[in-house]
């Protein structure tokens, strides 16, 4: 039987620090991966140009014979967009261009264990309803901690990383998860199709930030599992970079914020809106409070709800009439 095609998706944004680890890790892979995509979201730092050079050194080595994974030798690609399109839009863009029954979708500042994608494919195949799957995801500046084991979602419909923060050694059991942290997860093309609205996977009116949660919430509903494979380890630089929430801009929280409104309104059935409105009314007077006095602008952002509220509509119709058929 031929093996299941993988192809390995990166979006840059100003990311010429990172990528060539990342892409190096990529390529020590023991699995073989038939396409890295790379698409370059406008950088002004170089990314574009270090993956290019990569890109070249590769070929010259690999054509030399030098080249020293001989079980993949994947084809590279390098979209450079003239606009910051945001995440979603540009990994819709990479998966787009791609027809691999897997697709694993990673950021740049993260590496991966040889044998990560080779332990994913191997669980998803084993089950056919798991439609996603991440592995152990640890900090990279300290190993014995982790950085995301998959993501939970409360009653509130606030989303977390499970086990961030926490020690590597309580995090040892895999098993089914609410979603997979796009970090670095692992999609099947049967899903990927299965749950697209309107032909996008992520919805690209949410740019970027809790994309990755709506994507897992839709395909919940849809009757997909997500999975948490111990063994898969990779390492991610996020938790060491975030400076806190003082630290990030305006536009970035507003997006973030507006986000989990605009999944909850798509995604929530009509029968459990009420019950999560009452549940997380307590969060929600709190959190509006303190926006009313120390964010104002945050509020700002309900522009961008209410500017996209016939789409929502749109696509919130079409996720409940299909989940009512599962």
């Amino acid at each position: 039987m031929k093996p299941k095609t993988v192809s390995v998706h990166i979006v840059t944004y100003n990311s010429a620090d990172d990528i060539v680890e990342c892409l190096s890790a990529v390529l020590a892979q023991d699995y073989p991966v038939k396409k890295i995509v790379v698409v370059d979201n406008a950088s002004t730092d170089g990314s574009a140009e270090k993956v290019r050079s990569f890109y070249h050194e590769r070929t010259a080595v690999a054509q030399s014979g030098a080249y020293v994974n001989s079980t993949s030798s994947p084809t590279l690609v390098l979209l450079e967009n003239e606009l910051n399109t945001g995440f979603a839009p540009a990994h819709n863009q990479a998966i787009a261009g791609t027809s691999t029954d897997y697709v694993l979708v990673l950021n740049p500042d993260l590496t991966l264990a040889p044998d990560y994608i080779s332990r994913l494919v191997a669980c998803m195949e084993a089950n056919p309803q798991i439609g996603s799957a991440t592995g152990k995801l640890l900090l990279k500046a300290d190993h014995s901690l982790v950085d995301s084991t998959g993501l939970r979602m409360n009653k509130a419909r606030r989303a977390f990383d499970r086990g961030a923060g926490e020690s590597a050694d309580q995090w040892n059991e895999s098993g089914v998860v609410f979603g997979v942290s796009g970090a670095a997860a692992m999609y099947s093309r049967r899903m990927i199709e299965d749950i697209s609205v309107e032909g996008e996977f992520f919805d690209a009116d949410f740019f970027a930030y809790k994309e990755d949660v709506d994507v897992a919430w839709r395909a919940g509903l849809f009757g997909w599992q997500a999975y948490y494979e111990a063994g898969a380890i990779g390492y991610h630089e996020r938790g060491w970079k975030t400076s806190g929430r003082s630290g990030k801009a305006m536009f970035i929280r507003r997006i973030s914020y507006i986000n989990r409104y605009k999944m909850i309104y798509k995604n929530e059935s009509s029968r459990r809106m009420l019950f999560t409105l009452l549940y997380s009314l307590p969060y929600e007077i709190a959190a509006h409070g303190y926006s009313l006095l120390k964010e104002p602008k945050l509020i700002g952002a309900w522009s961008s709800f209410f500017s996209q509220r016939s789409a929502l509509k749109r696509k919130r119709r079409y996720i409940q009439e299909k989940a009512k058929r599962q």
